[in-house]
């Protein structure tokens, strides 16, 4: 019984995604201009290539800094429900803590956090 529900719904999906495209794609405008194309920045055309290298430490430093955001998003509910659930919760807090201190530890260590 269940997993006709499964398949039902699973072919109401697909179905349903199908059409959406399809009907997308007899709806949607044609024309072709080759401005479209471009890249477009704050209105002002620009000049040389759009493709420009970026130094990889930008990059390193932005996943550092969603890592330790997102920590402190599931610290805010554990911090509420940490007196509630007792000395489990307490524990499996210290846990996550530790991991991201190893976390924060290694990428320091490999030089991530340096500007040069």
């Amino acid at each position: 019984m269940f997993f006709t529900f499964l398949v039902v719904a699973v072919l109401t999906a697909i179905a349903l995604v199908a059409a959406a495209m399809t009907i997308a794609k007899l709806i949607a405008p044609r024309s072709f201009n080759p401005q479209k194309g471009e890249p477009y920045e704050c209105g002002i055309p620009t000049r040389g290539q759009s493709w420009v290298q970026f130094k990889v430490g930008y990059y390193l430093y932005a996943i550092l800094f969603l890592m330790f955001d997102i920590e402190t998003v599931f610290l805010f509910p554990w911090a509420v429900t940490a007196g509630e659930l007792g000395s489990s919760a307490l524990v499996c807090g210290i846990l996550f803590l530790v991991i991201l201190i190893i976390g924060l530890a290694y990428a320091w260590r490999k030089g991530a956090l340096e500007w040069k």
